[in-house]
């Protein structure tokens, strides 16, 4: 019983999940924003080469 106590009571497993969920929330927003850029970039430079080819 005082093993139970004692899990229930400690902080730090909660708080070390609580750090994993804001650093993948963190890792997603940085995959997406990359993700975006990648593809914003992509088509500015498929724009430049389509006006490049017409002159």
């Amino acid at each position: 019983m005082r093993f139970v106590r004692a899990i229930l009571w400690n902080r730090r497993g909660a708080t070390a999940v609580e750090y994993g969920l804001v650093l993948a929330l963190i890792t997603l927003i940085v995959s997406v924003s990359i993700r975006e850029v990648a593809g914003t970039t992509v088509d500015m430079w498929n724009m430049i080469d389509t006006k490049v080819a017409k002159h």
